[in-house]
């Protein structure tokens, strides 16, 4: 009997030449998995199940991650307003962990030898995966054609004609990966720091003009409603995505220092997680302290830069989860939103627990629970240790 190879499958070009290769040039048996992270419809889903069977496959599974995916993931990423160099909020790179988690799950019910992925050797995502197999299944054999033949997209396109597939270069000349929290877009443009995406390589065009407002409610730094209307954080985000695509927001080129060492560009648009993070983060300036803000985005950027670079599995980050969900118990509110064509603005926002309190004074206006002489007094204080310091230092 061929042993078994598992492949992450997302019916994209590199994993279309994966199944071909793996069973013609490896007699392995190829059984292929498709873990939806929130970007795939059902329809798709089917047309991916589809593709596998066709190009050779012996079985092939749907798996639906995405209520994990967020409970697990997008929550923290949401309580921590990530955004990996104050811009990407970890579109793909945290959907990796998961979707490598549920493919070892087939591994281990098929018994399989080997497990397989469609990573290039350029790039994060075969870190992701491979971190994730070493560590959850160590006896299991990993195989990554792409990386191991470094062949280029096109040599993948021949491939596939040569036994039988037809793949049009149209089709493969952006690499992209949608997911519920964006969609990355990766191309000849972006190889280079000069390259400029052209309108059709987003997957959203804008058919929207005007103007239009939004108001999304938070329950504990989760959001459960848009205009009053209440939905679960995984409906809400598809809805808010739904709402402020057509207007192109939530696009940008993100820069960053990769895994391996290498600086990697790639562009990407994500409406729903730009604005949920921006209105999230307002909220919080309203709701909590000033240490729980600082402390905050400190933890915060450590948890997303384990995650950016595969450390989903150190347990450190569930001690840092515990600290993120221990400091939403206020952050409950309304926040209004205005969306324009390539442009969104957080407005303003309403909530109980809200600490701008008139009770104790209005900023720049008036002062109720301190006097002008309290604040001499205070200055002076405040002010000593410097003086100090300066009588010291008298050329400083």
């Amino acid at each position: 009997m061929k042993s078994k190879v598992v492949l992450a499958f997302s019916g994209g070009l590199d994993t279309s030449f994966c199944i071909p290769y793996l069973k013609n040039e490896k007699n392995l048996e190829v059984h292929t998995v498709m873990v939806n992270t929130g970007g795939f419809t059902a329809e798709e889903e089917k047309k991916i199940e589809e593709r596998a069977m066709t190009l050779g496959a012996a079985s092939h599974r749907n798996i639906n991650a995405v209520q994990e995916y967020y409970t697990k993931g997008i929550k923290y990423l949401l309580f921590g307003n990530i955004l990996k160099n104050s811009t990407y909020p970890l579109s793909v790179s945290s959907e990796r962990v998961f979707q490598a988690l549920e493919v070892l799950k087939v591994v281990k019910e098929l018994g399989a030898e080997y497990v397989a992925h469609g990573s290039t050797g350029a790039g994060n995502d075969q870190v992701r995966f491979d971190l994730v197999f070493e560590v959850m299944a160590p006896e299991v054999k990993v195989l990554a054609p792409i990386r191991e033949l470094s062949i280029s997209r096109m040599d993948e396109i021949e491939y596939l004609s040569k036994n039988g597939f037809k793949y049009s270069w149209e089709k493969a000349r952006y690499s992209i990966n949608q997911g519920i929290w964006g969609t990355s877009i990766g191309g000849v443009e972006t190889l280079k720091a000069s390259g400029v995406l052209p309108e059709e390589a987003y997957p959203s065009q804008v058919t929207k003009s005007g103007s239009e407002r939004v108001k999304i409610s938070f329950e504990k730094g989760e959001p459960c409603a848009i205009n009053g209307e209440k939905m679960d954080p995984v409906t809400l985000i598809h809805k808010l995505n739904s709402i402020a695509s057509p207007y192109g927001v939530g696009r940008d080129i993100h820069v960053g220092d990769t895994i391996i060492g290498i600086k990697g560009r790639v562009g990407f648009e994500a409406a729903a997680p730009l604005i949920l993070i921006k209105a999230h983060h307002l909220l919080e300036k309203h709701t909590l302290t000033k240490g729980q803000l600082y402390w905050k985005e400190q933890l915060a950027g450590w948890y997303g830069q384990l995650m950016h670079e595969a450390q989903y599995l150190d347990p450190v980050m569930r001690n840092i989860e515990v600290f993120l969900d221990d400091t939403q118990k206020s952050v409950t509110g309304t926040v209004e939103v205005e969306l324009r064509p390539y442009h969104f603005a957080v407005l303003a926002c309403e909530s109980k627990f809200d600490l701008m309190s008139a009770k104790f004074g209005e900023y720049g206006e008036a002062n109720k629970s301190f006097t002008g002489q309290d604040v001499i007094g205070f200055t002076k204080v405040l002010a000593n240790p410097l003086k100090i310091y300066y009588s010291v230092h008298e050329n400083d």
